[in-house]
């Protein structure tokens, strides 16, 4: 088998290839519709109008773009029916207890204890007692701002 020639240094370096230019693009950017600008909201819930749902369960809240907090008056006996939501939720019970079926297992969280609610998750509660709860949702529940959250108002 005859050997390869041996390469000129010169010939291997490569000559730099010319190319048609192109067509011009459009310059101007496409850019997203901006954001709504953050608000700073300082809010007594005073100054809040409680909504009633049904005889036994009130509710307020605020709403930040990424975040809402709701503060929910339960009666005793009052049952949150089985649901679930796209939405993270941490429940701190500010006074009094709710009773939670959650993944399998019933819960009790007392005043000054929270439960952290993973989105999708099932669950469904029962104020023990007349109960005082903060909820905290992100984002957003948009069933309640849009009040088409039907399983409440029963």
């Amino acid at each position: 088998m005859p050997r390869p020639k041996a390469r000129n240094k010169a010939a291997a370096k490569k000559k730099p290839v010319r190319r048609k230019p192109r067509a011009k693009r459009a310059t101007k950017r496409v850019s997203k519709p901006a954001a709504k600008k953050a608000e700073l909201q300082y809010v007594s819930w005073n100054s809040i109008v409680l909504e009633d749902l049904n005889p036994l369960l009130q509710r307020q809240f605020v709403v930040g773009q990424e975040i809402m907090a709701a503060r929910v008056l339960l009666k005793k006996g009052c049952v949150v029916p089985l649901h679930s939501h796209s939405n993270e939720q941490l429940t701190y019970i500010l006074d009094g207890a709710l009773k939670f079926w959650i993944d399998d297992r019933e819960i009790v969280v007392n005043a000054g204890e929270v439960l952290a609610i993973p989105a999708n998750m099932p669950h469904k509660a029962e104020a023990l007692v007349d109960t005082v709860d903060l909820d905290i949702f992100t984002p957003p529940r948009a069933d309640w701002i849009n009040q088409t959250d039907e399983y409440l108002r029963r």
